[in-house]
């Protein structure tokens, strides 16, 4: 299966049914591999101690697996996430955005399984890495 978007195409049309959340993600890269996103580290996704939450990181894994399965399903909003493995490999690096890599280990019927790495900007140190499993809703 295809791209159902180009990465521009991909970032509009998430801004526009999560714009709570369109200033924090950014797509830096799409293609048939997987994806690259961004999270735009501002205060609010700093916890005590000047590191990125916990919480911050889950929602770019989620996001990312997100946007995987939207790039191949096309505009296809109602998708869940129905599992989530998060492991915590070391503290972000402070200042820096946190990059997602992400790839899609399968796309059924009625689910899409991604794996995504997550590095501090500049760092190929992997600080975190998640497996998401999204529901997908029948045709009709």
């Amino acid at each position: 299966m295809g791209l159902a978007f180009d990465a521009k195409g991909l970032q509009a049309y998430m801004d526009e049914i999560f714009p709570q959340v369109a200033e924090d993600f950014a797509i830096d890269e799409l293609s048939e591999a997987g994806i690259t996103m961004r999270l735009k580290v501002a205060e609010r996704h700093l916890r005590p101690g000047g590191t990125v939450s916990g919480p911050s990181m889950f929602s770019l894994a989620d996001c990312t697996v997100y946007a995987l399965v939207l790039s191949r399903l096309g505009q296809e909003a109602l998708a869940v996430t129905t599992n989530c493995s998060l492991d915590f490999m070391r503290k972000p690096e402070a200042g820096r955005d946190i990059i997602a890599k992400g790839t899609l280990l399968k796309l059924g019927r009625s689910l899409a399984v991604g794996d995504v790495h997550m590095f501090s900007e500049g760092s190929d140190r992997l600080v975190a890495r998640s497996t998401m499993t999204y529901s997908i809703p029948p045709k009709g």
